[in-house]
């Protein structure tokens, strides 16, 4: 049984309109969480918003919003008013274009949501769709308003269903020359490179979300058992950073070339390697050899 939608609505692509449901693709409702409690008592406290100047609390019914347009200066907004910006959700996901697959930048790339069929008799016009971009190599974008905001959605068909995922706006994404002008542009080449293709070369493998561990997490778990049986907590030990001196030398041993080949041992003297010779020839025994029966 299909987990429950956080959204449903249609699918409209062109002249077809299929009953779609959102399904969480990503959730944070598995990790350990902690309530804030009074170490005195035991009980969980609750937040209270004070006035900054006064210190006294303020009820819920005279808090405002207000948007800061100089030092201490604010422009009052009520709930009301904010409520009237939002755009009216029509509850469609309005396919404005295909692209091809790779023609959108995955730094735009926000949330991802699973698309199913709503109900039984949408399922063929969404296999329709579905299949429809699969064979043409393609994805949709689509406009919709979803929980309460206007998003650019990119969709794409994967095994039976099909993956929504909400794109950032083009002002949300910062520029990445803003970060990687002051990058000095280095051209490496020769025995790096080929050192470098190696080492990748070595490592390649597939991508198994299974093989990736949230050490954070755990340990958090082990915590609170450890709590749980009044026993005391250990951390786990910090990794070892090694610190890399020579780019080189690091290259060579990461890819298995750090071992130098022992030099040749050097000749032996005269004397010494007489001593040696005959430490290594065998004591003869004293004791009378017995005949074979």
């Amino acid at each position: 049984m299909a987990p429950r939608a956080v959204w449903k609505g249609y699918l409209k692509v062109a002249e077809i309109i299929c009953p779609v449901a959102l399904h969480t693709a990503a959730s944070t409702s598995e990790r350990i969480t902690f309530h804030t409690l009074n170490r005195n008592t035991g009980n969980r406290i609750r937040r209270q918003f004070v006035d900054q100047d006064t210190g006294k609390p303020v009820e819920s019914e005279d808090q405002v919003k207000g948007y800061e347009v100089a030092a201490g200066e604010y422009v009052q907004i009520d709930a009301e008013e904010i409520a009237s910006a939002q755009p009216e959700s029509d509850k469609t996901l309005s396919v404005e274009t295909f692209v091809p697959a790779d023609a959108i930048d995955d730094v735009y790339f926000d949330r991802p949501y699973y698309l199913t069929p709503a109900d039984r008799p949408a399922q063929e016009a969404f296999a329709l769709i579905r299949d429809g971009m699969r064979a043409s190599g393609a994805v949709a974008i689509a406009r919709a308003v979803l929980f309460r905001r206007m998003r650019s959605v990119l969709i794409r068909a994967e095994d039976n269903g099909m993956i929504a995922t909400t794109l950032s706006f083009d002002y949300a994404v910062r520029p990445a020359r803003e970060v990687f002008d002051d990058i000095p542009k280095l051209k490496i080449e020769g025995e790096m490179l080929e050192l470098a293709e190696h080492i990748i070369a070595t490592k390649r493998g597939s991508f198994d979300p299974a093989g990736f561990h949230d050490r954070y997490e755990a340990a958090l778990a082990e915590l609170v058992r450890a709590k749980l049986d009044g026993k005391t907590f250990t951390p786990p030990a910090p990794q070892k950073t090694a610190k890399v001196v020579d780019l080189m030398a690091a290259l060579r041993e990461s890819a298995g070339m750090g071992k130098a080949e022992a030099a040749p041992a050097a000749k032996k003297s005269g004397a010494a390697r007489d001593r040696s010779a005959t430490a290594a020839k065998p004591a003869k025994s004293t004791a009378p050899r017995r005949k074979a029966s």
